[in-house]
């Protein structure tokens, strides 16, 4: 859970508006997930922009990745549908390090500035 939390952190700071998905607090959270909606992006564009920096995310949950429409269940709790088509989820593994969440906090700023401004066109 401590990387998973340094990477909400991370994330929190680098695009204040980002918002977090699930239980707020660290302790009801799934310890190697972390799952953020980015007002004004496509998911899509964002998962492009940071797998071209090296960086691993997913639009959807694992048994629903590469379908192209918001999360269903994100749908059925009310989320707005342009929120939910703003959606990534950041998932660690054993091999995941503090260099993996430096680079996302790097990334991720940058990612969604370009993703919400290609939104505009």
């Amino acid at each position: 859970g401590a990387l998973r939390d340094d990477l909400v952190t991370a994330v929190r700071r680098a695009v204040p508006d980002a918002v977090l998905g699930g239980d707020p607090d660290p302790a009801g959270r799934l310890p190697a997930n972390a799952h953020f909606s980015f007002p004004g992006c496509e998911g899509d564009s964002l998962l492009l922009l940071l797998d071209a920096q090296g960086i691993a995310c997913s639009t959807g949950s694992a048994c629903t990745a590469g379908i192209a429409q918001p999360s269903h269940v994100l749908l059925a709790t009310g989320t707005d549908p342009d929120l939910a088509r703003g959606t990534l989820r950041f998932s660690l593994g054993h091999t995941s390090t503090e260099e993996d969440v430096k680079a996302l906090a790097e990334a991720i700023g940058p990612a969604v500035e370009r993703a919400r401004t290609a939104g505009l066109s």
